[in-house]
């Protein structure tokens, strides 16, 4: 299992710059999959702590079915768009993908169920300094961090 502390061990930098994306609003969204293998998007909270990735589904919520039946999910920070003349300063969006791992139920807040995340993957999706060129930065527990510009 990869966990979030794994990630910052290989690349700190990089996952300091993708947590902060995370952490920068309270709602994200999630993509798991139905029971007929078609995307679901729903909205979703996360939190890193010790650690670890983890987010939770309110009892008889679809995406917890889904997680349950298939653990497969995508996550993504809530998007924002860079400000015209400031390009520059966009801090652009991070994703992570993996699998949720069923951990019991949520031990603060509403009753649910919560999942830590198994990662198989991590981007970070940027301007470069001049605004100039598209930067897809991206980290696999094979593969490590790699990145490519793009106009």
């Amino acid at each position: 299992m990869t966990t979030w502390r794994d990630v910052q061990a290989a690349a700190p930098e990089f996952a300091r710059r993708v947590q902060s994306l995370f952490d920068a609003h309270k709602h994200k969204t999630i993509a798991t999959l139905r029971a007929d293998g078609s995307p679901r998007i729903s909205g979703i909270e996360t939190a890193f702590t010790d650690g670890e990735l983890t987010f939770g589904s309110m009892p008889n919520a679809r995406k917890g079915s889904d997680l349950h039946r298939d653990p497969r999910f995508a996550l993504h920070t809530a998007t924002v768009d860079p400000v015209e003349g400031n390009e520059a300063e966009w801090p652009g969006e991070a994703k992570i993908a993996g699998r949720a791992v069923h951990s019991g139920s949520i031990p603060d807040g509403p009753d649910g169920d919560l999942f830590r995340a198994d990662i198989t993957e991590v981007v970070l999706t940027h301007l470069d300094d001049s605004a100039t060129l598209l930067v897809i930065e991206w980290w696999t527990p094979t593969n490590g961090l790699r990145a490519v510009e793009r106009e």
